[in-house]
């Protein structure tokens, strides 16, 4: 058996709307057809009640004054005891005892048995003489029951009508209304690299339509030109590496000398580690490209520094620490915060001369990791770009103190991944200050 819903999205928009469109409006007017004739016989009512009125209120008047009750060429005015027995000198009123009983309490009677229906009003009136008379005033209601049947007939068609008129003119406005979404999926059938989909000069939902899936294919261009840099980038840095160890095997080869072979295994060594370096951090990258995060959780910056800075001590420029004696708690990963304070301190002990200084610094809303070296420093036209991938100030001198041009873009990817922030400045020691901020885990 077929899905009903299935079939349902299976149609058009303009199919869908104008078949929803069609049916309420149908319903809406069967319903008004049906309530407007049902009125039609209270009109019918209400206007014969108001001329009966009149004429009973002149007739009680008269019998009260001990006159006769004024003929009335459509209408039949009577005067009867409160029996209902004619004392006019007419002939008997058709009325049922019943219908005496109402209309001496006054109030209407309807006989839908008569042909016509008759409408009856009355009241009572007191004779000279003191006694009670009952004057009644009634017409007879033509064309009641037709009425009723020609107006639902007639209200029936108006909706069928007015339905088809409706489902017409809804056809047409969405099928109008569609060409441009038409002309707009043609648009994008043909585009090529690096172009956009028409405007639509009207200023509507089409027209934010349009402007958003031009942001999105300018996202999706400059993704793809992120990635053929960072797959070429990557190709040509991984190639060096390789290249390395492929000339330090070949001349162990050609040249079997105890001493030189271990030299040649000391670069080869040198030149794997930095291989890995590299195929680590593009891992890292590739997994943060792909929305791969790991959980965060409350970590102490304070103690995260200690450990890295004895970590990265050795023979080379010395590494003075400040952190506050208090656990410093910042939401992360911990492999995230080590990772950070890695690149970090392996830069600046890098290019330090011959101190490095770590502070973490607490605020209301964040805490500061601030790591300060007495290098070179960076030039100023080089630190908004400092954190791109590859990307190296001096080439030769990096690729000779094994950086691999990743560090510091792994350090920016990781901290913005978290809603923190990274710059660089210049150190009041004479080099680089690079300062990281983290939020505070409540």
């Amino acid at each position: 058996m077929r899905d009903p819903r299935g079939l349902w999205l299976r149609r058009t928009i303009r199919f869908r709307v104008t078949i929803v469109t069609t049916v309420v409006t149908l319903a809406v007017l069967l319903g008004l057809a049906a309530v407007t004739s049902k009125m039609i016989g209270p009109l019918l009512i209400s206007s014969a009640d108001a001329e009966l009125s009149t004429s009973l209120s002149a007739a009680k008047a008269r019998v009260e004054r001990g006159e006769p009750a004024p003929p009335s060429p459509n209408l039949q005015v009577r005067v009867l005891d409160t029996g209902g027995t004619p004392v006019d000198g007419g002939p008997p009123v058709h009325l049922e005892p019943a219908d005496i009983r109402v209309l001496k309490a006054g109030t209407p009677v309807l006989r839908g048995s008569d042909t016509p229906p008759a409408r009856w009003l009355g009241t009572v009136a007191t004779a000279p003489d003191g006694s009670q008379r009952l004057v009644v005033a009634g017409t007879g209601i033509v064309g009641y029951e037709a009425a009723h049947h020609r107006a639902l007939k007639w209200l029936l068609i108006a909706a069928l009508i007015v339905a088809a008129a409706v489902a017409a003119t809804t056809w047409i406005a969405v099928r109008t209304s569609l060409r441009p979404v038409e002309r707009m999926r043609s648009a994008a059938g043909r585009l090529g690299a690096g172009r956009r989909l028409p405007i639509p000069a009207a200023h509507d939902e089409l027209r934010s339509l349009a402007g958003a899936l031009n942001a999105l294919l300018a996202r999706r261009d400059e993704a793809a030109d992120r990635l053929r840099r960072f797959t070429g980038d990557a190709a040509h840095e991984l190639r060096s590496p390789v290249a390395s160890i492929r000339v330090q095997a070949e001349v162990a080869v050609t040249h079997p000398d105890p001493d030189l072979s271990q030299e040649v295994l000391s670069d080869v060594v040198r030149e794997a580690e930095r291989l890995s370096s590299l195929v680590d951090g593009l891992l890292t990258l590739a997994r943060s490209d792909a929305g791969e995060v790991p959980p965060a959780e409350p970590v102490d910056l304070a103690l995260a520094a200690a450990d890295a800075t004895t970590r990265c001590r050795g023979d080379g420029p010395a590494i003075q620490l400040h952190v506050p004696p208090t656990p410093c708690w910042v939401l992360a990963a911990p492999s995230e915060v080590d990772l950070v304070l890695d690149n970090l301190l392996r830069n600046a002990l890098r290019h330090a001369r011959a101190q490095v200084t770590v502070t973490v610094l607490v605020a209301s809303k964040a805490i500061r990791l601030v790591v300060d070296d007495d290098g070179r420093g960076i030039p100023e036209e080089h630190r908004t770009r400092v954190f791109d991938r590859f990307y190296r100030i001096q080439d030769d001198r990096a690729r000779s103190s094994g950086g691999t041009g990743l560090g510091l873009a792994l350090v920016a990817e990781v901290v913005r991944r978290r809603g923190g922030a990274v710059r660089v400045s210049e150190s009041p020691e004479g080099g680089a200050r690079f300062q990281v901020s983290w939020r505070v885990a409540r």
